[in-house]
């Protein structure tokens, strides 16, 4: 008989992104809420590093250098981290299945480092923390839209082999107009979070940095072409 296919098939990579923001996310709810906080803050991006605080706050000048990478590993509470791990499975699991382990981190953390340059120059010398992997899911997103509108559809109940569908060049990704579509309702999205101060918590912590987002979502568009691996013709079927 033949296998039966697990419920969910996912990337080694998201698998491993996930396990390491649950596991983090565990240790800060376990340790004491002052221990917890300054652990929080020597990850978090804070811009008050960057205009001589650095020596004030937790973590000191290596934070000032890390944390471009570890307030990605951090999150607001169990629901802003639910809800990053869920976006990045519906768009991370389809990057992950074109690029390598390595390649899908390295994509990844770039697209977030573009998202903490952006917040870091529009919020210049704040105080407030951000955290959480959202610039870097963004990033996912966009280089998800360059090849899962490209898939031509499948027998009902089929989901279109993604791995496979060309990517679209940038000037035909924009030229899309459900892909210009789906931007244009996030960027409504993202721009209601920024005037309403929507946030998924109750600290500073947990309030959403739109901002970020963008800059990892523009990273994400511009340079996936440079990870996404070279495949071998797809299926006529798979092709619009």
């Amino acid at each position: 008989m033949p296998a039966r296919e697990p419920i969910l098939n996912v990337p080694r990579a998201v698998t491993l992104s996930a396990g390491a923001m649950i596991a983090m996310q565990l240790v800060l709810s376990v340790l004491p809420l002052q221990t917890g906080l300054t652990v929080l803050l020597s990850l978090a991006m804070i811009p008050a590093r960057y205009t001589g605080a650095a020596p004030e706050l937790p973590g000191g000048y290596i934070s000032a250098v890390t944390s471009f990478v570890t307030y990605m590993v951090v999150h607001g509470g169990w629901l802003h981290l639910t809800v990053n791990v869920l976006w990045m499975l519906a768009f991370g699991t389809a990057v992950a299945r074109r690029v390598s382990t390595a390649g899908f981190f390295q994509f990844s953390i770039l697209c977030g480092i573009a998202g903490a340059l952006t917040h870091l120059v529009l919020h210049w010398g704040e105080v407030s923390p951000m955290v959480g992997a959202s610039a870097a899911i963004s990033g996912q997103m966009a280089a998800a839209l360059r090849f899962i509108f490209f898939a031509r559809g499948t027998p009902r109940g089929q989901i279109p082999d993604f791995a496979h569908v060309p990517l679209a060049s940038l000037s035909e990704t924009v030229r899309d107009g459900r892909v210009m579509g789906f931007i244009v309702f996030w960027l409504v999205l993202n721009a209601y979070f920024g005037l309403t101060g929507a946030s998924f918590g109750t600290g500073p912590e947990s309030e959403i940095a739109w901002e970020a987002h963008v800059g990892g979502f523009v990273c994400g568009l511009l340079i996936f072409g440079y990870f996404d691996a070279v495949r071998p013709a797809p299926d006529a079927s798979q092709l619009r």
